[in-house]
């Protein structure tokens, strides 16, 4: 193992750590509790949005606490759940008067601590909502079953942008609600990743070989076999992205190609160009394209490729929607370009902002 770290255990506190110093004026710890991360700037009478999840995934999860997005994100140690007493702290801090959204991962630790302090909350008389992203088509032919991965993204856009335009807590959570529905998303792997607590390989993967379907904490995929190109690659996602959630042609999508951690973005793009002839073969049209890492697995080589239907006006204006944290930024005036974005912030890498 090769990090840049000083001891494991204490990864994801000094990861927080860094981060506190270099973006203090944007957000803060709640409480004294670093792992309860929250926007510097609250807003009375604003629906507040929370997630939560393990390290190991940035800019998932803390990376979307920001303006137009996220108020407040639970962080637990790399690919661990978050504890309920930290999510209730973020809580009490972000809380503004309208409610509270709970948005995260179908994983069963993350329910049972978001669960816990819903419950609490009750108590507090803070009315929540909750829900949980399961985009992932390859981890279970139950949609309820399946696992939450870069296709949150899509529920974080339209959930923030409902909450930053005055909506109730009801209508932020229709707003995640027909994002979610409108998500689908399926991964693949090349390389295994390292816990920085573990110190070898959390799988392994022979000379060559790739693994389709594999999950963000390493979880087993659908097949390991011969390492395929780039446009037998797509074919298959997009055949079973397509297979799951039909999208006529003449109709619109977001599409996402999100790196998990240790792929170039040369490969990102040529991915990327797979996809849009395929989408484009079948008459779909690419409304907006994100390429970038959004969702990452530590170092893991690897990407994952999330569709979301545009099913009205409503949520183009919300995937659109202008929106700040110190890892993401999407300007109001951006100009597009063929579906991909041209120009946002200086220091763009697709759509990915490093401030």
């Amino acid at each position: 193992m090769k990090k840049i770290i000083n001891r494991p255990e204490d990864y994801a506190l000094d990861m927080l750590k860094g981060i506190y110093v270099a973006h203090g004026k944007e957000v803060k710890a709640a409480n004294g509790d670093l792992r309860a991360y929250c926007t510097a700037r609250k807003h009375e009478g604003k629906v507040a949005i929370i997630t939560g999840g393990g390290s190991g995934h940035l800019p998932l999860f803390l990376g979307y606490v920001g303006e137009g997005l996220l108020d407040a994100c639970a962080v637990g140690d790399v690919f661990q759940s978050p504890s309920a007493k930290t999510i209730y702290s973020a809580t009490q801090e972000v809380e503004a008067g309208a409610g509270v959204l709970y948005l995260y991962g179908n994983y069963t630790g993350d329910i049972m601590n978001f669960d816990m302090v819903a419950e609490m909350c009750e108590d507090d008389d803070i009315p929540v909502h909750s829900i949980v992203g399961a985009d992932d088509v390859a981890s279970n032919t139950d949609p309820g079953k399946r696992r939450g991965v870069a296709g949150i993204f899509f529920l974080y856009k339209c959930a923030g942008a409902k909450a930053a335009a005055g909506g109730t807590l009801d209508e932020v959570l229709a707003a995640a609600q027909a994002a979610k529905d409108a998500t689908r998303t399926i991964g693949f792997s090349l390389t295994p990743c390292i816990l920085p607590e573990v110190g070898h390989p959390n799988f392994t993967l022979d000379d060559n070989e790739m693994s389709m379907g594999m999950g963000i904490h390493g979880e087993p995929g659908v097949w390991n076999g011969p390492l395929k190109t780039a446009d037998e690659i797509a074919a298959e996602c997009m055949e079973k992205l397509l297979a799951d959630m039909p999208v006529p042609a003449g109709d619109e999508v977001a599409v996402l190609i999100n790196g998990l951690g240790a792929t170039s973005q040369e490969e990102l793009y040529i991915l990327y160009g797979s996809v849009a002839n395929i989408l484009k073969e079948k008459g779909i049209k690419v409304y907006r394209s994100f390429i970038g890492e959004y969702a990452t697995s530590m170092e893991m080589m690897g990407a994952s490729i999330s569709i979301c239907k545009m099913v009205n006006d409503a949520m183009r204006h919300q995937i659109d929607y202008p929106c700040h944290t110190p890892f993401y930024c999407q300007k109001q005036d951006e100009v597009m370009t063929g579906g991909v974005t041209d120009g946002g912030c200086d220091g763009t890498r697709g759509n990915s902002c490093a401030l």
